[in-house]
């Protein structure tokens, strides 16, 4: 049976032939729970009403309780029964509606209705608001009644069934649909019965991502034969979050971004996630990872903060030149800078100090190669040693031109690495949380020094998974198992 399940009250209502997937009665839904035994369908619910007591309202009622993925849900279905329940989303959907407005050839100069399916528009021109929409309550197909004027007003929204829809609108209901429920990638058939589902938010238009394509589709095939559905996902993606059971960030990530959005979405839906809100917060500043090693008293460069030209003084004191310059939250080696001397510090220094009021300076701390150390729920994973770009100082070198050099890498079993590279390394993500980390660490005559600790590491089966192979990935996927069946 298909993981997508319809259910409509009539077969004339949403037939067979306008779908690939199961197209099921609501009655039979209701009344034979043994058709769904072992399996977790995403249930599209489009019962011809969803008022309180109905079949429609029980089937979405009972979706849930079966564990199976609902939309829309009971929740949903009791806030767009009443203005007075859904009246706090209007000054937000509005103002998206006036934007999308704004942008038209003419703007609407009597009131209108329009239709928004699984947050497309029946109107291209209102994609934003249709987005935010959906976002809002996910419903398949909500009618939106607008009065036009100066500032356009939602006058009422409500959700619609497809029989009452005329045939362009039901061909519209389809195509949308269809959108809602296509896949990018995905693994190949398997006999495991798909028990989770796991959304994997992805960038394929990034140039660095932290996971290359075709190591998120070794993820995918590994996950069908444990029993998990893994899914891309990517920024506009964000209404649909709910409808899985976990997710996994695969994007460079940002607390001034959508990532952070993602994973706060995810945590108040009770979802795992990888990477956490707190790690996020914690790992993406490198003046917070200062305090926090200091109290833990484990190794590291010395370091000042510098909050102005005192503290660029003190720097130079104590630290000496060259010395390395970063802002707190730069990735992928950008935001750090290696300064000669006092003229070159105070220079980079004050354009820097428009981006961020405060800076990290480091002492000079030149090694061949940098540890990388994976960590999970506290324990390692991998071992790798990322060398040194070439003619450079760091493991990437992004050019003038834009140009990106990355050294080479060596990957080690995780029992063959430096016990005091790997301890340290786990005792410094433990500071951090019980997630994902990528601890990176030098290592020379003095001993092994914590460079930074990334709640966003870089995973690949024929790096990080050189030595591993797909028990990389196992170890990921069942450290969501773990949280999932626990829960």
């Amino acid at each position: 049976m298909s993981d997508w399940v319809i259910l409509t009250e009539r077969g004339a209502d949403f037939d067979q032939a306008s779908t690939p997937h199961k197209v099921l009665s609501v009655r039979d839904y209701l009344a034979k729970p043994e058709l769904f035994q072992g399996l977790r369908p995403i249930v599209i619910n489009l019962a011809r009403g969803y008022a309180y007591q109905s079949a429609g309202y029980y089937a979405s009622l009972l979706a849930e309780a079966r564990g199976h993925r609902v939309l829309p849900t009971v929740q949903t279905m009791l806030e767009l029964s009443r203005k007075a329940l859904y009246a706090a989303a209007l000054p937000d959907l509005e103002e998206a509606l006036n934007k999308d407005a704004r942008k038209l050839p003419a703007r609407p100069d009597q009131d209108f209705r329009l239709l928004v399916g699984f947050g497309l528009p029946t109107d291209p021109g209102f994609q934003r608001f249709a987005t935010l929409l959906f976002d809002w309550f996910r419903c398949p197909l909500i009618e939106v009644s607008v009065g036009a004027g100066d500032w356009l007003r939602v006058k009422r929204l409500r959700p619609l069934p497809p029989h009452r829809l005329k045939p362009a609108e039901r061909e519209f209901l389809v195509e949308a649909l269809a959108r809602h429920c296509r896949r990018t990638w995905g693994a190949p058939k398997t006999k495991v019965p798909l028990r989770w589902s796991l959304a994997v938010l992805h960038n394929p238009r990034e140039a660095m991502p932290p996971t290359k394509r075709s190591s998120l589709e070794r993820l995918a095939q590994v996950g069908a034969r444990m029993g998990i559905e893994v899914e891309p996902i990517q920024q506009r993606d964000l209404p649909r979050l709910a409808e899985f059971d976990a997710l996994f960030i695969r994007e460079i990530t940002s607390v001034n971004d959508h990532t952070f959005r993602f994973a706060r979405r995810a945590e108040q839906e009770g979802m795992p996630v990888i990477d956490d809100t707190t790690s996020m917060v914690r790992c993406t500043n490198k003046v917070y990872l200062k305090e926090r090693l200091e109290a833990a008293k484990l190794p590291m460069p010395r370091s000042v903060v510098m909050a102005g030209g005192a503290g660029l003084s003190r720097a130079a004191d104590v630290l000496g030149f060259p010395m390395v310059v970063k802002i707190p939250d730069g990735s992928f080696s950008r935001g750090v800078h290696k300064v000669a001397d006092r003229s070159a510090l105070g220079v980079l220094a004050q354009d820097l100090f428009q981006q961020t009021d405060l800076l990290l300076a480091q002492e000079f701390m030149p090694t061949e190669f940098d540890w990388r150390v994976g960590v999970l729920g506290g324990q390692p994973l991998f071992a790798c040693q990322y060398m040194m770009a070439r003619k450079h100082w760091q493991i990437i070198h992004h050019g003038e031109t834009g140009r990106i050099d990355e050294g080479r890498f060596r990957t080690f079993a995780v029992e063959n690495a430096p016990a005091e590279v790997v301890d340290t390394a786990v005792r410094a993500a433990a500071l951090m949380g019980t997630g994902l980390y990528g601890v990176d660490l030098k290592q020379n005559d003095r001993g092994v020094f914590v460079i930074e600790i990334n709640d966003n590491p870089n995973l690949d089966s024929s790096i990080e998974g050189a030595v591993l192979k797909d028990a990389l990935w196992r170890a990921i996927l069942q450290w969501f198992l773990h949280k999932l069946e626990g829960r």
